[in-house]
């Protein structure tokens, strides 16, 4: 989900195509519809593992990139895994860390990322899960938490945020969104609210009150933005501003 909501708003989504959360960060990429890269520990002849064939397949159709620093024919040896970790680091702007043990090879990417001056983003888990270990541990560390998107994304550059906005805007409406369920029906004053808002100017629930004042009553002004926080097209800043998502 991560991954998914992450690569809607344009962030290219780099990870290692190993089992488990490397796999459902590349799912999630393809999901939004958005190109990914997949930084290998195997020659790009040799897909490991054998399950993630399809998946390899399915990166370079949608226009992303399979990444690797040994040569072809190159079989899966376990000290290639750790050194190709910090290609994963120096290729991003920022590491997320989801879940991972004690020994996890992640705990590498997270040290790569810290000597390469690199973002270094945690999910915080139950601490008596043993995949729970390094996340909590880096967040003890001073890793930024993360609980959803929103966390990334305010972190990011002033600058870095409004070249994606632009982006995003210049594509189609028409494009496949990130979502894995269908969208929800808005509402008549929920479509008029949304589409009072903006992305890169926030407004208060009085100034919404001011230009919806002649389409709606006080009441439907007051529901609506709540119900689209809900579904996550807006978030309510301090102060009951009001900005859109995308």
């Amino acid at each position: 989900m991560l991954a998914r909501d992450l690569a809607t708003r344009r962030l290219v989504i780099v990870s290692g195509m190993a089992r488990g959360i490397d796999t459902c960060a590349h799912k999630g990429a393809l999901a939004a519809g958005m190109p990914n890269v997949a930084v290998w520990g195997t020659g790009i002849d040799v897909v490991y593992p054998k399950e993630n064939r399809k998946l390899g397949e399915d990166i370079l159709a949608a226009g992303g990139a399979i990444v690797s620093e040994v040569p072809m024919g190159t079989f899966p040896a376990p000290q290639n895994f750790p050194r190709r970790n910090r290609i994963i680091s120096g290729l991003s702007i920022g590491v997320l860390v989801v879940e991972a043990s004690e020994n996890s090879g992640t705990r590498v990417t997270a040290r790569c990322a810290a000597e390469q001056d690199r973002d270094l983003y945690a999910v915080p888990g139950n601490v008596t899960a043993k995949n729970s270990w390094t996340p909590n541990t880096l967040i003890k560390q001073g890793a930024k938490l993360v609980a959803s998107w929103e966390d990334v994304w305010e972190d990011l550059p002033s600058q870095v945020r409004l070249e994606l906005e632009l982006r995003a805007g210049d594509e189609s409406n028409d494009e496949a969104t990130a979502s894995l369920l269908p969208d929800p029906v808005l509402r008549a004053e929920e479509s008029l609210v949304l589409k009072v808002l903006k992305t890169d100017e926030s407004l208060q629930i009085d100034e919404l009150l001011e230009r919806l004042e002649t389409q709606l009553t006080s009441s439907e002004v007051f529901t609506a933005p709540f119900e689209l926080e809900m579904y996550g097209r807006v978030r309510c800043l301090p102060g009951k501003n009001y900005v859109r998502t995308l």
